[in-house]
């Protein structure tokens, strides 16, 4: 298969997210991928040049040996501009993929390029296919923009031919904002159990080198900082209380609190109870997770964060570590109760749940029932069910000899 990706992340430095993972896996299958990106962090790197150029990037790889060809076409690095800009400049380049490239299906990530990448696989007879990992509107920078692109995003899942989320609950809001029940489906994400193997020596030594010895409790978060991520509140608890001396935060990651929890460790530098990292490779990650004692995702229950379930939980479980998590609806309906995830109702009440676990000593087990929960989850058969979805959207288009849209379709919105 030829699969054109249109995304409005940045696919090099984002992640590795679902996508990475899909996309790359298919390459080693033998599909030939090509990704449409954006540089959605453009604010946060100094530029002198107001429009930027066009890039390809040939050979990308973040999750496995897989590789896809990134394209990022030019846009204005002008607040809002940089949205009016995209429309213009990803129209033209998902045209020119289509009659150079001549994907066999597209896949849409986005909202805004997906809405275009919808209207051109119409006429060029191109079945599309939405894949849902966010609640994507509510991700808007702009909060006065988020109705508009939700208007957007409803119209993408009506009229892409399958419609397919990462966990049920985001199936479900799929389906309010208007994808067809019998066109909408789960895909979950994989984890590969093979990449948890350093030996007790090795993680011993990653531990020393991280500063935790075995008495400590190393906690670790891994991510995209964000503001409603529950870090800075975990980190502050931490900071500010003397209960839990052998208790550590170890941050794997970057984003818009790196710079906040920077401050709070250099003015808690003596303590040594915060950890900071940065971004490492995908192949490094193992090693950090293994090294913890408890993983965490204390997110703040705010809209954005009600429905999803980040890979991350899945990596966490595989390498058999108990999970302290926010009670959120999304991860309820996927993990349930007693599949080694402790929920909480707050991020500041990370720390008792972390010393609870280790007065009564049961993250050893809770950690084996994790790793069993996931056992199903399996990369290679992810990737064969997201496969054989793509199959079928194709072959559905070629036998029906036409799009399954019709003439009282709405005015495409963008």
């Amino acid at each position: 298969m030829r699969i054109l990706v249109v995304q409005e992340s940045d696919w090099v430095e984002r992640g590795p997210h679902q996508n990475h993972h899909l996309m790359e896996r298919l390459s080693e299958r033998g599909h030939t991928i090509k990704v449409i990106d954006f540089e959605i962090a453009w604010r946060e790197k100094r530029s002198d040049a107001l429009m930027s150029k066009r890039i390809v990037l040939e050979g990308v790889r973040k999750a496995s040996r897989g590789e896809v060809t990134v394209i990022r076409p030019a846009f204005a690095r002008l607040p809002l501009l940089d949205y009016v800009s995209l429309i213009f400049s990803h129209r033209k380049e998902i045209s020119k993929q289509i009659a150079e490239f001549k994907p066999d299906v597209i896949v849409g990530f986005g909202i805004l390029n997906t809405a275009i990448a919808i209207s051109l696989a119409r006429k060029a007879g191109i079945p599309i296919v939405y894949y849902i990992i966010d609640e994507l509107f509510r991700l808007v920078r702009e909060r006065t923009f988020q109705p508009m692109a939700k208007i957007i995003e409803t119209y993408n899942m009506r009229r892409a031919d399958r419609v397919v989320s990462i966990n049920d609950a985001l199936r479900e809001y799929t389906i309010r904002m208007g994808a067809d029940r019998d066109s909408a489906l789960t895909i979950r994400a994989g984890v590969d159990k093979s990449a948890f193997n350093l030996s007790d020596s090795e993680t011993k030594a990653m531990r020393r080198s991280l500063g935790a010895n075995d008495e400590d409790i190393l906690m670790l978060f891994m991510g995209w900082l964000y503001v409603f991520s529950g870090v800075k509140e975990v980190a502050d608890e931490l900071n500010s209380s003397n209960q839990f001396p052998n208790i550590k935060l170890l941050i794997l990651g970057k984003g818009d609190l790196w710079g906040y929890l920077e401050s709070a460790t250099k003015e808690h530098a003596g303590e040594k109870r915060i950890i900071l990292v940065g971004w490492k490779s995908f192949k490094e990650v193992p090693k950090y997770i293994l090294a913890s004692d408890v993983c965490l995702l204390p997110a703040l229950q705010t809209d954005i964060m009600m429905n999803i379930v980040p890979i991350k939980m899945y990596e966490y479980l595989a390498a058999g570590k108990p999970v302290i998590a926010t009670r959120l609806p999304g991860l309820l309906r996927e993990f349930g109760q007693g599949n080694g995830v402790v929920y909480v109702n707050d991020p500041r009440d990370v720390l008792e749940a972390v010393a609870k676990l280790a007065r009564e000593g049961s993250a050893r087990d809770l950690g084996a029932k994790a790793r069993r929960f996931v056992e199903g989850n399996d990369w290679q058969k992810v990737v064969t069910d997201f496969e054989d979805c793509l199959e079928g959207v194709i072959t559905c288009q070629r036998n029906s000899g036409n799009n399954r849209w019709t003439a009282e379709e709405p005015q495409n919105p963008v």
